[in-house]
């Protein structure tokens, strides 16, 4: 269904599990805070390590990942003691790859962490200093003083069980991207039985596969064979994030699909709903009349529009009886006030009068 005909457009776009069984995407369960602090968390503390220990923030599901499994994780990083934040992946909207026990030096301390962790779960990682950037700190890219206790926030979004422990950069091109296209399929089962947070797990790893670092060396057939697992990836992942009401995100995977594929009716069609949702009409309009100029014979497609037009006109008609009765009211006072007018003027005549006689009579009285 992903590579689905252009005739047949008019089924992915408007049902929703067709929308879906595309594609995946770029940064799952975004962090309710700005992330400038660590996030504040009320569970009790698991010890795991005599220098690690972990805050549950969100439980998981499933099984841990065992030694030598690739792990697909994002994570803010913060020095405990001056809650200075070094490092953020879902800033830089890609996962990291960590392979259990092949970790870096400083990484001993997440890896501990994460190994006990599922799939899903998010967590707060206390790490000493020991198990972190050690004595020296670390004085390039990430900056960190010596000597200096960790906190990170981590979300494992999944793993792979790897006996080897063979990382995406041992792999070559069409390892890279089977094993992206089977993440896709699997979030595309997932979305079927409406496991949205699941199946964006499964569609983001996919899309781990695809970094940028790996497209920019590709091109040629090679290159078409990875963007017809990515991009699907990105529209079923907007299609997941429309269903959870999480619109600017969707827009944004649309337009990662759009700087590769600019006539892509289905990234416009559903940019255009996201739109739509946020309230942002025009701009919505013009997504819909791109995508049917590309797709012209799409249902949806006209549906939206016809919408979109059926919305202007009740609000052309409320404004207009609104102003109606601004003008109704008006002409109302006015008259009322031509009325009041008259009363004056006839009570001042008739003052005038009397004042005038009483006038007379005191003179003639003198």
């Amino acid at each position: 269904m992903d590579e689905s005909p252009l005739e047949h457009q008019s089924q992915t776009l408007d049902q929703e599990n067709e929308i879906v069984t595309e594609g995946s995407a770029v940064v799952h369960g975004e962090p309710s805070q700005d992330g400038s602090v660590p996030p504040k968390v009320d569970s009790e503390a698991e010890v795991l390590d005599e220098k690690v220990s972990k805050q549950i923030i969100k439980e998981g599901h499933g099984s841990k990942p065992s030694k030598y499994s690739t792990c697909f994780l994002h994570y803010r990083a913060w020095t405990k003691h001056t809650q200075h934040k070094f490092e953020d992946t879902w800033q830089e909207q890609q996962p990291i790859e960590l392979v259990l026990g092949k970790e870096k030096k400083e990484m001993a301390g997440l890896a501990i962490g994460v190994s006990s962790m599922k799939s899903g779960e998010r967590a707060l990682l206390h790490i000493g200093w020991e198990l972190g950037y050690g004595k020296d700190g670390n004085f390039s890219f990430p900056n960190v003083p010596p000597m200096a206790d960790l906190l990170y926030e981590v979300e494992v979004i999944g793993f792979d069980e790897t006996k080897e422990g063979k990382a995406r950069s041992d792999m070559t091109v069409e390892e890279r991207i089977g094993a992206a296209d089977r993440r896709k399929m699997d979030g595309n089962n997932l979305f079927k039985e409406d496991k949205l947070e699941e199946a964006m797990q499964q569609y983001e790893m996919a899309i781990a596969y695809m970094g940028d670092d790996f497209m920019f060396q590709l091109y040629g057939k090679y290159q078409d064979m990875a963007l017809a697992v990515k991009n699907p990836c990105h529209l079923n992942m907007a299609a997941c994030l429309i269903k959870l009401k999480r619109y600017d995100e969707a827009i944004g995977h649309c337009n990662i699909v759009l700087t590769e594929e600019e006539k892509n009716p289905k990234a416009l069609f559903r940019r255009g709903k996201a739109k739509a949702e946020l309230g942002q009409i025009d701009s919505a309009r013009e997504d819909f009349r791109k995508a049917q100029k590309y797709a012209p014979d799409d249902n949806a497609i006209r549906r939206e529009l016809r919408g979109i037009a059926e919305q202007e006109k009740a609000v052309y008609q409320k404004q207009k009886e609104m102003y109606k009765g601004m003008f109704v009211g008006r002409e109302e006072s006015g008259a009322k006030g031509k009325s009041r007018n008259w009363l004056i003027m006839l009570w001042q005549w008739l003052v005038s009068l009397f004042s005038r006689i009483f006038g007379r009579h005191r003179v003639k009285a003198d």
